[in-house]
């Protein structure tokens, strides 16, 4: 399929000057979609098996904002490898509610190009790779081989034409209907989503962004040649699932932590 080329537009969520109810209303938006759809539980086998061989049992998760998928991953990865736990990150962080057990949120910031050292483990990355620039996502992946830390990233979003087109047509009544299911249900989450839709277009927005910014398992082959040092190995690929295609890049050392 053509694909359309990669732009570093900018996204409303990286931007620090957003209004917190704007923020709010995207990041709960994708939340309960998270939540809802659960399209990470098919990665489940792939982490489960990287945590085995690297032999551990955490989980240093990056860019995690509100908690992305892990309220329902966590419990379906401790199923298959009863010992996880996974410790969420981010350069500006938001500790949230209700984390299933073995989740906890570091409540100091954490640049994912340069992870404090007694945070080890497994890193993982869930829709945050294309928040980078080729020259930081190079720096991010370096730091994981350098250091010989297991690594998995993984997105949803893909760089082609239908793709676009596809959310042009859809976000804006998905975010309506989604928004029913956020609880508390402020008013404010009503007059911005409903009477004056402000919220729905800037989660179009920045969902097209997204998927202008995407990383193809190509460009991630590019991304880390070079990153092999001391037996690292990478590699990337998608999966296919009805409805979805999920991209992930896996990074694993040459020996076990």
């Amino acid at each position: 399929m053509p694909l359309l080329p990669r732009l570093q537009l900018f996204e409303f969520l990286d931007q620090p000057w957003l209004p917190g109810p704007l923020r709010r209303g995207e990041v709960d938006y994708l939340r309960v979609v998270l939540d809802r759809v659960r399209p990470y539980d098919t990665v489940v086998p792939q982490l489960a098996e990287l945590l085995r061989t690297a032999g551990t049992d955490q989980i240093v998760d990056l860019c995690s904002g509100t908690g992305g998928p892990w309220r329902t991953l966590l419990p379906a990865l401790r199923a298959a490898h009863g010992g996880a736990e996974v410790t969420l990150t981010d350069l500006h962080p938001t500790p949230v509610q209700e984390l299933p057990p073995g989740a906890h949120y570091r409540d100091t910031p954490v640049d994912a190009t340069r992870i404090p050292e007694e945070l080890t483990g497994v890193r993982t990355l869930f829709e945050g790779l294309h928040h980078f620039p080729p020259e930081q996502a190079r720096a991010l992946l370096a730091d994981a081989a350098a250091r010989g830390a297991p690594f998995a990233a993984y997105e949803l979003t893909q760089r082609s034409l239908p793709y676009l087109l596809i959310q042009l047509l859809l976000v804006v009544p998905l975010v309506w209907v989604f928004t029913l299911l956020i609880r508390p249900m402020h008013w404010w989450r009503l007059v911005l989503t409903y009477l004056v839709p402000i919220i729905p277009l800037i989660i179009l927005w920045d969902g097209v962004v997204s998927s202008l910014r995407t990383y193809t398992p190509e460009d991630l082959d590019k991304l880390t040649e070079g990153l092999d040092t001391h037996g690292y190995r990478w590699g990337s690929g998608v999966y296919r699932t009805p409805g979805m295609v999920i991209t992930y890049l896996i990074g694993r050392p040459g020996r076990p932590l």
